[in-house]
């Protein structure tokens, strides 16, 4: 019996532990995958107070060893149901854990294409974040695939970086906001691709060198995905918890409509997804739940 069970160990769940620790909880952390969740996907941080540059899998390096140096317990299990009632349990495909609060952070996936090789370059030419890895195709040219609010503004901040942006998009309107996208057709160095579909990668010599789509290949340094995430919500399915698009919502102390149930990272509805904010919610979580 815990008094706290944290689903994810990504930034958000070891932020939650590590407060949870400090507070004198007994805690548990499970992840399913590696330490760190998709900080291991991302190639070079810039934007993380305290590091100039900092690789993903570094950064999560440095939080397992905190968890290690404070001795916080952890299994390497993927969690497949629980159920919410006053003593949460949360089963594993190994084991049943029993708690009094249970702390979702399990963040979300992004969405791919579902080409050859796109799993395989991932950090390598193909990126699911402008902000993390625009810097690294200065004065390149870059693609952007999406039709949405996300695209549209990605597409805007990396004309500010790159030589050139193709923004492509399946259909032959965007679904973001007007005032973004005059915006984009106003920047000289952004260019449509409308009614077009990315259908193969080109590799050469093992190397990401462009895409080719239906009717004209384009020579390029990184394709940058818009094309939505999937939070990774599915053990939930069978819960009362409110989703919204199967995003967690959450109050402003991050608990969810179950007692006793909390949320944090970007497995919450929100507006800003980075790693920072992640790192806040979950010692913001972890307090609150303290102070119950």
């Amino acid at each position: 019996m815990y008094d706290l069970i944290i689903i994810g160990m990504g930034i958000s769940g070891i932020s939650a532990a590590i407060y949870a620790k400090r507070s004198n909880l007994n805690v548990l952390l499970l992840e399913s995958n590696a330490p760190g969740g998709t900080l291991n996907k991302i190639p070079n941080i810039t934007n993380y107070p305290g590091f100039n540059n900092i690789t993903g899998p570094d950064l999560a390096m440095n939080l397992f060893n905190t968890i290690n140096e404070l001795e916080i317990p952890y299994k390497i299990e993927e969690v497949t149901d629980v159920i919410l009632e006053d003593t949460k349990t949360i089963k594993t495909k190994n084991n049943v854990y029993h708690s009094k609060y249970l702390l979702i952070a399990t963040g979300r996936k992004p969405n791919l294409l579902g080409l050859k090789h796109e799993e395989d370059y991932l950090g390598k030419g193909i990126s699911t974040c402008a902000l993390c890895d625009g810097a690294l195709y200065k004065n390149k040219e870059v693609a952007v695939i999406g039709g949405g609010e996300s695209a549209l503004s990605e597409s805007l901040y990396l004309s500010k970086i790159c030589k050139k942006v193709y923004l492509i998009h399946r259909r032959s309107e965007f679904r973001g906001e007007d005032l973004t996208l005059t915006k984009v057709k106003e920047q000289p160095n952004i260019e449509l691709i409308l009614n077009e579909e990315v259908t193969e990668l080109i590799i050469k010599d093992n190397k990401f060198k462009g895409i080719k789509l239906k009717n004209k290949e384009l020579n390029i340094s990184c394709l940058f995905l818009y094309i939505g995430s999937t939070p990774n919500t599915e053990f939930l399915k069978q819960t009362d918890i409110k989703l919204d698009n199967n995003y967690i919502l959450v109050n402003d102390k991050y608990e969810t409509n179950i007692k006793g149930v909390y949320a944090v990272g970007d497995v919450i509805k929100k507006d800003i997804y980075q790693l920072i904010n992640a790192a806040s919610e979950g010692a913001i979580a972890t307090i609150n739940i303290s102070k119950n």
